[in-house]
């Protein structure tokens, strides 16, 4: 590896390796990340960021009580006094802190548009105002006591703290998320009435095991509710080693509509996820056809969340179609846990529930002790000016002498009455008006009252038992304060497997597709017999009158050889004119339908092109619910797809343009999935026409005039595929191919 020459402070340049170098930078940069950004703090549950938020907020004395402030010059201090870094950062973690849907306990009152759960952003910050909130207030509770370290800002201008002294859990209230490098945190938020219970089985009993203090904690209880569906054994796992997942789903309910119809409402979704992106997920499931039991959705959310799913049919179970979304969106996601914080020391490490919990009381310990040690050295000081102005008032009128006949009464004071330099200092400052009997009184009281206190201060510091018990009182009064309001997210055992490739019951009901001649799709209830009680646009007339069943798929054929499957459910009602095909199916004017028939998978089907090539292909390999759906015949210049027809039979007739008739054997058509076919007839002075199959020995018969003429024996017709044929028999139609045609006699035909 090369070496790089290096300036030292002095001057001198020295080589160093390159490698070497890198990795010691990476891993400053990468412990700055770990430590000053990303991972939250086991003690109050804040990253620095969010920590100088809530300071600069006190600071400009924020309270909850007091008026807000914009928060642009809220950002602004915490940029210019103790955090260097982009506005636009600042300003995204004080709109988290403010939202309900975030956060499970808010630790900014905000004013103004911050976002809301569909994920729109949040205003602009000189639109926006806030303020703190009484969580935040305890998190800060006794700041100004002594009870945690501050250290110097980024320039030494002025003094932050390093933790602040956090009468409120809000690591395991809150929650929290960060991604480092090499290390992330995921921590979801809980009740704080749960917390609050599994604390005070910790302070009654230092050594109690893990499951009395996981006892209490019922599992995560997230701001937008929804539903926890898993195992009390899968939960306590989690929490045991600070790493697992918890399954949460939106909570919905089923309102009858009356007539066995019915819609389902959901009214809690997942936390974090945005509801806009979910609709929009579950609109476009619908578009791919992938939601096969959801009709449709709409949002008739206003300030509550309403989402509205609608079942494709009323027979769909509901419990089956909600497990189809679980399964196919965000309706169902999956907490992650990573209790990846840092602890007392600033060293990151996984913790379990427990130790999290241990770490947060050990800290309110030191809290309690520091704030007892801070009011023992402000007893002192007091009791020390006290006892001085006791003594003075001995003997008044004597130090009303001393202070008129010296220049310098300090030092005859402190001889003449035994005083202490701050006793003699606090004589020298009172006011006239203070030299009273009552005032005497008083100060004996003070008196009395501090040395109580400090003695109650002293046994405080003397015995941890008390010192447990003042701390139970405090999580008392902190779960009186916050933590009453009930669980958001409720409780449930985990669903049964449920097998969603099983037949749903559908109703069924005999319809009528109706294609035009121009592609206006539409259907029918019922079945049409005639076309002409139907209406078209000017100009449109009929094309396919297909009998189906409400269930059915269309299977499409396109003369560029494309074929499509669409769900007959799909297609718009018989109320109008119905809907364009080129809505459900990539189609343009160039594009010719040349066959909508019912989709039957099992089905076998002979594929004629306009130059006379084709084969047989199995309905189901070519079933394709997609707009563009799949190229099946090859085509190429004007050789396009002319003819479809079952094949049902032992042979198969084709006609040309030229009206050469040729029957040939099923058998010598070759069954493919794709292809372009072999030469079904040739022509010299034609294209092909139309092709059907049929049963050889039963003839064919065609109307003629009021009667049907029938041709039993087809041998002048019969021979090898992929020849000429010979002409049609007299009388056959001249147009329209084989559709008036069909195998076998009528009852009342004539032999010809």
């Amino acid at each position: 590896m090369a070496s790089t020459p290096e300036p030292t402070d002095e001057g001198e340049v020295r080589p160093i390796d390159l490698r070497e170098a890198l990795s010691k930078r990476y891993v400053a940069y990468a412990l700055s990340t770990i430590t000053s950004r990303s991972l939250p703090d086991v003690r109050d549950g804040l990253k620095p960021v969010q920590r100088r938020l809530l300071f600069a907020m006190r600071e400009l004395r924020l309270d909850p009580d007091g008026a807000y402030k914009k928060c642009a010059r809220i950002v602004g201090d915490v940029i210019g006094k103790f955090h260097p870094h982009g506005d636009a950062a600042v300003y995204e973690a004080l709109v988290r802190l403010a939202q309900d849907f975030t956060q499970r306990y808010p630790l900014v009152d905000g004013q103004g548009n911050f976002g809301n759960v569909d994920g729109d952003n949040a205003a602009a910050m000189r639109y926006t105002e806030s303020r703190l909130t009484d969580a935040a207030m305890a998190l800060m509770d006794g700041l100004d006591q002594d009870t945690v370290d501050f250290r110097p800002n980024y320039d030494g201008s002025d003094d932050e703290p390093a933790v602040l002294p956090a009468a409120f859990p809000n690591l395991l209230a809150n929650g929290s998320a960060g991604i480092a490098v090499g290390m992330a945190t995921s921590i979801p938020p809980h009740h704080l009435g749960e917390l609050a219970d599994a604390l005070l089985v910790l302070l009654d009993d230092p050594q109690a095991d893990e499951d009395a203090v996981l006892a209490p904690i019922q599992g995560p209880d997230f701001p937008t509710g929804g539903h926890l569906v898993e195992d009390r054994d899968t939960i306590l796992a989690a929490y045991r080693t600070g790493r697992g997942g918890f399954r949460v789903r939106a909570r919905w309910a089923k309102e009858d509509l009356g007539y066995g119809q019915y819609q389902l409402v959901v009214d809690q979704i997942p936390h974090n996820v945005p509801k806009a992106r979910l609709i929009e997920r579950i609109a476009d499931l619908l578009t791919q056809k992938k939601l096969t039991l959801l009709g449709d959705v709409r949002d008739e959310s206003t300030d509550e969340v309403r989402l509205v799913l609608v079942p494709r049919a009323r027979t769909v179970p509901a419990e089956l179609l909600m497990e189809q979304l679980f399964r196919m969106t965000e309706l169902e996601v999956r907490a992650s846990l990573n209790l990846n914080v840092l602890d007392s020391e600033g060293v990151p490490r996984v913790m379990s529930l427990k130790e999290a919990l241990e770490a947060f009381l050990a800290h309110r310990m030191e809290v309690l002790e520091r704030r007892s040690r801070f009011r023992l050295a402000k007893i002192a000081d007091r009791l020390e000016v006290v006892d001085g102005y006791l003594k003075a008032f001995l003997d008044i009128d004597r130090v009303i002498r001393i202070i008129r006949d010296h220049d310098q009464p300090k030092p005859v004071l402190i001889e003449a009455f035994d005083l202490t330099d701050r006793q003699a200092e606090a004589i020298l400052n009172l006011r006239l008006r203070q030299l009273r009997k009552l005032e005497e009184m008083e100060l004996k009281g003070e008196r009395d009252r501090l040395l109580e206190e400090r003695g109650d201060l002293e046994g405080l510091m003397a015995d941890e038992a008390r010192r447990r018990g003042r701390l139970a009182h405090e999580v008392r009064d902190m779960r009186e304060r916050f933590g009453t309001d009930p669980r958001r997210t409720s409780l449930g055992a985990p669903p049964a497997p449920v097998d969603l490739d099983a037949e749903v019951p559908v109703e069924r009901q005999p319809v009528t597709v109706v294609c035009s001649q121009e592609g206006w799709l539409r259907v029918l209830k019922g079945t049409v017999q005639d076309a002409k009680e139907l209406k078209f646009k000017e100009g449109d007339g009929p094309r396919f009158l297909i009998p189906a069943q409400s269930t059915d798929k269309l299977l499409i054929f396109r003369d560029d050889g494309r074929a499509h499957v669409l769900p007959v459910d799909k297609l718009p009602g018989g109320r109008g004119l119905g809907e364009p095909m080129n809505l459900f199916i990539d189609v343009d004017a160039q594009t010719r339908i040349v066959e909508v028939r019912v989709f039957e998978p099992e089905a076998k089907l002979v594929l004629a092109t306009k130059a006379g090539r084709g084969f047989a292909v199995q309905a189901d390999q070519i079933a394709a619910q997609t707009r563009a759906g799949k190229q099946v015949l090859n085509v190429s210049g004007s050789d396009r797809l002319r003819a479809v027809a079952p094949l049902a039979g032992d042979s198969v007739a084709v006609l040309g343009t030229n009206r050469k008739l040729l029957v040939f054997p099923a058998g010598e058509l070759p069954e493919m999935a794709r292809g372009k076919g072999v030469i079904l007839q040739k022509y010299r002075d034609g294209t092909l026409d139309d092709v059907m199959s049929l049963n050889a020995e039963q003839g064919l018969s065609w109307p003629s005039g009021s009667r049907r003429r029938h041709e039993k024996d087809l041998g002048p017709w019969r021979g090898a595929r992929a020849t000429v044929g010979r002409n049609a028999p007299q009388g056959f139609p001249r147009d329209g191919g084989f559709r008036e045609v069909r195998a076998g006699p009528s009852p009342e035909s004539t032999d010809a």
